[in-house]
């Protein structure tokens, strides 16, 4: 079980399912509550250096992990609990807070400053690759995503502060003649690159960054909501929303 690869957008769609259907599809948010509290119950868990992550869990063994892919779940627990204010919206974004802030400390503990693949919390490691396998950065945006959203929803400078840091970082390691490419090994002094430029980083990565600075009616979140990709989906009371046809 992961908030990573193969299981993230899941819990994800349950939420903006309801969020885009102008919050009547209440079956979609029920299963995300129920979904977060378990999340939150079995596999958020505090470092002993305090920094709060969320495991992924191996039948019912913690591995004590946390892949890149999982960045977005600090976006995902906040704008939960902006949407839907209840007796559980200060916890989860306490939650949120703390997993976009670990986020920032693997990418923050790296030479680079940009983050790897996955990291763990074991040995002594905190928020650190442990596998040369872990160690590389695919231009990926989900660190960027909960930037984005918490800056949006919170206002703390810290997140554009942040995001800045992660420009900066791409344009001195991935910038390219061609384009911008990925790293194999994010600790390194003089990082290799691996020549590819993924698909995503357009469609994800820069968009994200560019909205961490742009003014809040740009795709505003009352108005618009973002599926895994970041293409933009209209939430029913926009405009542009069209309901689906009856069956």
């Amino acid at each position: 079980m992961s908030l990573g690869g193969l299981g993230d957008s899941f819990y994800e769609y349950l939420l903006k399912a309801w969020i885009q259907s102008g919050k009547e599809d209440v079956e979609a948010r029920q299963m995300y509550d129920e979904a977060i509290a378990a999340i939150d119950q079995h596999m958020i868990k505090t470092s002993q250096g305090k920094l709060l992550y969320v495991s992924d869990l191996k039948y019912d063994r913690l591995e004590h992990k946390m892949g890149h892919l999982a960045c977005f779940a600090g976006g995902m627990f906040a704008l939960g609990a902006k949407t839907l204010e209840n007796e559980l919206s200060e916890r989860y974004m306490t939650v949120a807070a703390g997993l976009t802030n670990t986020c920032h400390e693997s990418y923050d503990r790296s030479y680079t400053k940009l983050g790897p693949e996955a990291f763990h919390f074991i040995e002594g490691n905190e928020a650190k690759s442990l596998k040369n396998g872990e160690k590389y950065y695919i231009l990926r945006p989900e660190t960027f995503e909960s930037y984005f959203v918490m800056w949006r929803l919170t206002k703390d400078p810290k997140y554009r502060e942040w995001g800045w840091e992660a420009v900066q970082a791409l344009e001195k390691y991935c910038r390219v003649p061609g384009g911008f490419t990925g790293l194999h090994n994010v600790y390194v002094i003089e990082p290799p690159q691996d020549d590819v430029q993924q698909s995503y980083f357009f469609a994800e990565t820069l968009k994200y960054l560019y909205l961490l600075f742009s003014d809040d009616d740009l795709i505003n979140l009352n108005d618009w909501v973002f599926n895994s990709e970041a293409h933009v989906l209209p939430i029913r009371g926009n405009p542009l929303y069209r309901p689906s046809p009856p069956l």
